[in-house]
């Protein structure tokens, strides 16, 4: 189901994780941003658009999680934008002989063999450091940034002072961070990507997360700021008060286990010697 949650933008939520889907009304159709998850989902998704009359013009994966850069034929043949980054991570990923599989194995179970494979990841790449989604609609703002995953990117839809934040500012999810490497520092990464969220969050009226809830007027400050005290008390190895590890919403007490793994994670690679924020 389709709901509008501003002026010429709409919302589809999936139960499974969450995920929320956007759809920012153009000049001739739609800029559709995260479809998914399951293929019936998409398939209903575009049936709903097509008794708005309402084509799919455009689209655009935030980043390269898989939940991010799902499509179904019935959306049509639309370019699907992402981030140079991003489209390059999706290629690498394509690009191994048993990748299908692969991704597969990355699936919740309840969803294997329900979302279509052979449009993954197919993602049109802007040129590096594109500011604005290329379409007849009004102006998309790309803020990228180097939190949570390779080339991701929020939309700020500035005429209707909408922000699609990707994975970031989720009311049941805490920062999920960065694969840890040696050669990046996914913390300050993180904080970075908030810095860059929080130049534009006085002008933000609704916030749409990737996963959990719409927000309305101040949340998306709100929310900077309660992730950038999770940060802040993860780099320090200080206790984490948090509700969404303390009191979790029923069925996603999951959550702790992300925090506990970034625990885990963050002094390891102190023990190594490598940078932690």
């Amino acid at each position: 189901m389709l709901t509008q949650v501003a002026e010429g933008v709409l919302a589809h939520h999936s139960e499974l994780l969450k995920n929320n889907t956007v759809v920012v009304r153009g000049a001739d159709g739609v800029l559709l941003v995260d479809p998914g998850i399951e293929g019936s989902e998409m398939a209903c998704l575009a049936e709903d658009l097509r008794r708005l009359d309402l084509p799919v013009v455009a689209g655009f994966a935030t980043h390269p999680d898989w939940d991010h850069v799902l499509w179904h034929a019935d959306l049509g043949a639309a370019p699907r934008y992402g981030t140079a980054r991003c489209a390059a991570f999706m290629r690498d990923v394509r690009s191994a002989p048993d990748w299908e599989a692969r991704v597969a194995e990355g699936l919740p179970p309840e969803i294997i063999g329900q979302v279509p494979l052979e449009p993954y990841g197919l993602i049109t790449a802007l040129p590096a450091g594109a500011t604005q989604i290329p379409w007849e609609g009004p102006r998309v703002r790309i803020i990228e940034h180097p939190a949570h995953a390779p080339g991701h990117a929020a939309l700020f839809i500035e005429e209707h002072g909408v922000l699609v934040a990707g994975d970031m500012l989720s009311d049941v999810f805490v920062p999920m961070l960065d694969n840890w490497t040696d050669t990046n520092d996914p913390i300050e990464e993180y904080l970075t990507g908030l810095r860059l969220l929080e130049a534009v969050a006085d002008e933000v009226d609704v916030v749409i997360p990737g996963h959990g809830s719409v927000g309305g007027a101040g949340e998306a400050r709100a929310r900077i700021e309660r992730d950038r005290a999770y940060l802040h008390a993860l780099r320090d190895g200080r206790e984490v008060d948090d509700p969404r590890i303390t009191s979790p919403e029923p069925g996603w007490e999951w959550v702790s286990d992300i925090h506990e793994g970034q625990v885990r994670s963050l002094a390891k690679r102190n023990e190594g010697g490598g940078t932690g924020g």
